[in-house]
Order: C-alpha cells, then sequence, then structure tokens
C-alpha cells in the first residue's frame, strides 16, 4: 500500500523571505530581442576557434588585411572551408570582403570588436 505525503514548502530565508525580490534589481536595460539576435550572431561567429585564429591572423596581417590564399595554411584547412567560416564571420559584421581578380581579401571591421563591448555594457538612455 502506497501513501502519499503532502508536499511542505520549506520556510523562505534570506533577501526575499518577507515576499520582496529575491535578487538584486537591474540596474540598466537587459539586451532587447533585436540586440540578442545580433549578439548571438556575433557570439555564433566567435564560437569556433578556426574563426577566432583567422580573425587573429587577418588583424596581424600588414595593413589588416589578408588574401584568403594566405589564410589557409595557418589553419591547415582547404581553401573552400577557409572560405566558410570567413563568410560566417562577414555576415556576422566582423570581417569587409573585397573581390581583386580571382582572390579575396578580408579585413577586420574597424570597431567591431569595440561595438559588441558596447552592446553588452550600453545602458537604458
Amino acid at each position: 500500500m502506497t501513501t502519499t505525503l503532502p508536499l511542505v514548502q520549506a520556510p523562505r530565508t534570506g533577501p526575499g523571505a518577507a515576499g520582496g525580490a529575491c535578487c538584486a534589481p537591474l540596474v540598466r536595460e537587459a539586451a532587447d530581442p533585436e540586440t540578442a539576435v545580433e549578439l548571438a550572431r556575433v557570439f555564433k561567429a566567435l564560437g569556433d576557434p578556426t574563426r577566432v585564429r583567422l580573425l587573429s591572423v587577418i588583424a596581424a596581417h600588414d595593413g589588416g588585411e589578408a588574401c584568403v590564399c594566405d589564410l589557409t595554411e595557418p589553419v591547415g584547412l582547404s581553401q573552400p572551408t577557409v572560405s566558410h567560416h570567413l563568410k560566417l564571420m562577414v555576415d556576422a559584421g566582423l570581417l569587409t570582403r573585397e573581390q581583386r581578380g580571382k582572390w579575396a581579401y578580408y579585413s577586420v571591421v574597424p570597431g567591431a570588436l569595440n561595438r559588441l563591448g558596447a552592446l553588452l555594457t550600453e545602458t537604458a538612455g
């Protein structure tokens, strides 16, 4: 024979015990849905070590730009695979692409990483 015990809720303790909020209040506005989508796209682009490495290699190149032909060897991947990674970073607003003849040249968007930081820290205006 099975008996069911009544549920007993544990007494609340701490700052929310008197019916108030259990956590500190927000001190600035959180990311709105549109900003969250933008941030997620950038974080997704940077969520792969190969893409972080490519971004670093491009930023370290003379003039802050690199031809796709110069990017395959440092990461040890084929040109189509490297181009796919680069496209994702262009779509995320981290890189720009310029076609010169048969080669594509990539450069870091000025202020892209600063903009990312600002989106995370901006306060309601």
